[in-house]
């Protein structure tokens, strides 16, 4: 399935933990992202709402994108990861819509800041660009143009600093 559509997207619920986990898995070669999206619901750097699912008309959940908190150096920011689409429905779009929908319901929380480590030539599309460029970096090596950075609102401009991840992330 490769054609593009509307998806729906909604804040994460209860009912929705063991069918999110089952996307993670599928999407993913490796349980790692599934164990760390379960690792950081009990984490103090959830921030309720900001796990969007993305589901088609019918309500079938196809795709997950998490918010959580980070900072850059003291400054609190949120860190983009993971996003999972199912398999089936990758390049559809599924994965763009949960990302938006979550980026907006962070900004309408009054959050500033986001980061992602992530492949290079998706996150721009969603405004991310180069951190290096504003001073942020991380104390693990990476290549330098997989972490990105956003603002979400241009009176705020991106901090400098070394990001600062949740703990279950164990950078």
């Amino acid at each position: 399935m490769s054609t593009r559509r509307q998806w729906l997207t909604r804040a994460e619920t209860n009912a929705d933990i063991p069918v999110v986990r089952a996307i993670n898995l599928a999407a993913f070669d490796t349980p790692l992202e599934a164990d760390l999206v379960d690792a950081l619901r009990t984490d103090p750097s959830w921030i309720e709402g900001l796990s969007v699912v993305t589901t088609d008309d019918d309500g079938q959940l196809i795709g997950h994108a998490l918010l959580t908190r980070c900072h850059i150096g003291d400054t609190p920011a949120l860190c983009l990861a993971p996003v999972a689409v199912r398999p089936e429905y990758q390049n559809t779009g599924a994965g763009s819509a949960g990302i938006r929908a979550a980026l907006k319901a962070a900004e309408d929380m009054g959050e500033h800041f986001v980061v992602v480590l992530g492949h290079p030539p998706y996150y721009p599309r969603f405004g991310f660009t180069r951190a290096s460029t504003y001073g942020i970096g991380l104390s693990v090596e990476v290549p330098d143009e997989a972490l990105m950075a956003l603002t979400l609102d241009a009176d705020h401009p991106l901090p400098s600093g070394t990001v600062r991840y949740a703990a279950p992330f164990g950078i």
